[in-house]
């Protein structure tokens, strides 16, 4: 077992509970009307989307990690990113919706970057196991 990532097992409470807080905050985000990111340069909220989906993608891949000892570290990235592009691009026709708020590929091209990103490290963590 590596070390610096979760063991291969974990009830509800450790493994999904995290991600399904962490994907109500992020619908929770789209839906505030007129939202914008802290950050005052241009494409800032390119860099927010970027970092809310690499979290989102370690959390999935924790959870996917811990849930199935048979699952390889390949076979969790890929199924992280397919999971964690469709929540990014629901997010994104969720957010059409909201008063202020646009919706935009270039949002879902940033969100799947921080999926990526999360899974190259998630790799990283994963490197002794087999892909």
């Amino acid at each position: 077992m590596t070390q610096g990532y979760p063991k291969r097992q974990g009830g509800f409470a450790v493994t999904w509970l995290p991600v399904i807080v962490y994907v109500a905050i992020i619908f929770t985000l789209s839906a505030q009307p007129n939202l914008s990111p802290p950050f005052r340069y241009q494409n800032s909220d390119k860099l927010m989307h970027l970092l809310e989906y690499g979290g989102l993608g370690l959390l999935l891949a924790r959870a996917f990690w811990a849930a199935r000892p048979h699952r390889t570290a390949l076979f969790v990235t890929v199924l992280t990113l397919l999971i964690g592009m469709t929540v990014a691009g629901v997010d994104e026709k969720f957010q059409s919706f909201t008063t202020g708020r646009d919706s935009s590929v270039f949002d879902w091209i940033a969100d799947s970057c921080g999926l990526c990103l999360s899974q190259l490290l998630h790799l990283i963590l994963v490197k002794d196991e087999e892909l």
